[in-house]
């Protein structure tokens, strides 16, 4: 199911890193998550409710400037 609030994410496992894009357009990478969380995530019946629950803050991010698109 679409979600209202994130537009896409993308992951590499290789680097555990979770980007995610808001329909905002603002962008964020996050650190060190592990696959079965990102899979938990992409899952998930509302994925905006899974990640203010389980991904927001329990792992480190950072913004994504324009530049670094």
């Amino acid at each position: 199911m679409p979600s209202t609030v994130i537009r896409r994410s993308m992951y590499v496992p290789e680097t555990r890193k979770l980007t995610v894009e808001f329909v905002t357009g603002r962008r964020y990478v996050y650190f060190d998550v592990p696959v079965e969380e990102v899979d938990a995530f992409r899952a998930a019946s509302s994925k905006g409710a899974y990640f203010n629950r389980k991904i927001r803050d329990r792992y480190v991010y950072r913004e994504l400037t324009p530049v670094e698109e």
